[in-house]
């Protein structure tokens, strides 16, 4: 017999270490940071009526989750009466799967929502998708994980899978190193007055300020993209400076005004999987253990202002990009979800020589 608890955040972090087992490669946000995410702190929400969260607990033990949220801006810009669910981590557990899915079309009903899709972990400029291959590939940090049987759970539920997308991998150290911008082409670029503002501990406010000023400009035409606000921008990415490395974020400005960014940062979840996400005493020894073996690293956000692109700036940014990661011992660089429809971000990521991690698609059913 399910048991469902509404709001319970301990059961809720926990569920998906007992669904999956320690084996998976699943990797969980710091606990303190999902707390945060799900708490009326979170700008997204204008109040604690706008979201909620549930877990399923069997004889005791939790073995499923699900959020159940709205995306006021996203309904409002798209026109939309959409409920999103999120964080759907469930054992393979039909009768567990069921009460989650319907505790959240529940809600979604009861404020007036004709759709539920999902994941979004919480909106789509951040995780989203249910993984559906690739799923023996250990995920980078902003990159969801999800068992296989989570398809085959919300297909028996009367959820269809649409808008497909894709993460991608990309291997730095092998013979010759990969080269995305001839250096010829890169000297005549910076001659025409392209070049990278410093990112730095002491300019990252101001750098990612730009990378925000870009991302609502370049991913404006974009499906499902909502603009994203300064409080809401510097929400998530609240301690980012602590755990960058300036070494490999690149913005470019032309003539002082900023042009393009690639916002980079190491891949932390060996660190999280080696304290389960938690804050542990011993947490200092373990990131000095894991900062001195790091080898991988993820791309969260890259984009070009409109004007500027076809102009080379994308292959400048990721050419110096690759060149400094390849200096500071990095081996592979993982980015976030490309949908199938962004054909040019694809062909991009083809001539970086990026190689297909996981698959995903959105999980959507009509609410009657």
């Amino acid at each position: 017999m399910i048991e469902l608890l509404e709001r319970d955040f301990p059961s809720f972090f926990d569920a998906p270490f007992h669904a999956y087992g320690p084996d998976a490669p699943y990797v969980s946000p710091m606990k303190v940071d999902l707390k945060r995410f799900l708490s009326v702190g979170n700008p997204l929400f204008s109040d604690a009526s706008e979201f909620t969260y549930f877990t399923a607990l069997r004889q005791g033990k939790p073995v499923g989750r699900i959020t159940a949220h709205l995306h006021r801006a996203s309904n409002d810009l798209h026109h939309e009466a959409r409920g999103c669910f999120g964080f759907f981590d469930c054992a393979n557990d039909a009768e567990a799967a069921t009460a989650l899915l319907q505790a959240a079309e529940t809600w979604a009903r009861g404020k007036g929502m004709t759709r539920l899709s999902g994941n979004f972990n919480l909106t789509a400029m951040q995780q989203a998708g249910i993984m559906t291959s690739g799923f023996d590939q250990a995920p980078f940090t902003d990159q969801i994980w999800g068992a296989p049987h989570l398809p085959g759970l919300l297909k028996a539920n009367g959820y269809e899978p649409h808008f497909p997308m894709t993460t991608f991998e990309r291997r730095l150290d092998v013979t010759p190193a990969p080269q995305v911008l001839p250096d010829a082409q890169r000297a005549h670029l910076l001659d025409q007055g392209f070049s990278f503002a410093p990112v730095t501990r002491a300019t990252i406010a101001e750098r990612l300020e730009d990378a925000r000023a870009i991302l609502n400009r370049s991913f404006k035409d974009n499906p499902m993209f909502v603009p994203v606000t300064a409080e809401e921008f510097h929400f998530q990415a609240k301690d980012l400076k602590w755990i960058m490395d300036p070494r490999i974020s690149k913005v470019v400005h032309y003539q002082g005004k900023p042009a393009g960014a690639v916002i980079a940062i190491p891949d932390l979840n060996p660190l999280l999987r080696r304290i389960g996400s938690r804050m542990r005493l011993s947490l200092p020894w373990h990131y000095l253990q894991y900062k001195a073996r790091r080898d991988r690293a993820v791309v969260i956000f890259q984009g070009v202002m409109p004007e500027f692109q076809g102009r080379s700036v994308n292959p400048l940014m990721l050419s110096e990009m690759t060149r400094d990661m390849i200096a500071a011992g990095y081996k592979t660089v993982g980015g976030t979800w490309i949908a199938d429809e962004n054909t040019a971000s694809l062909r991009q990521t083809e001539k970086a020589r990026a190689v297909p991690l996981h698959r995903l698609h959105l999980f959507s059913k009509e609410l009657s």
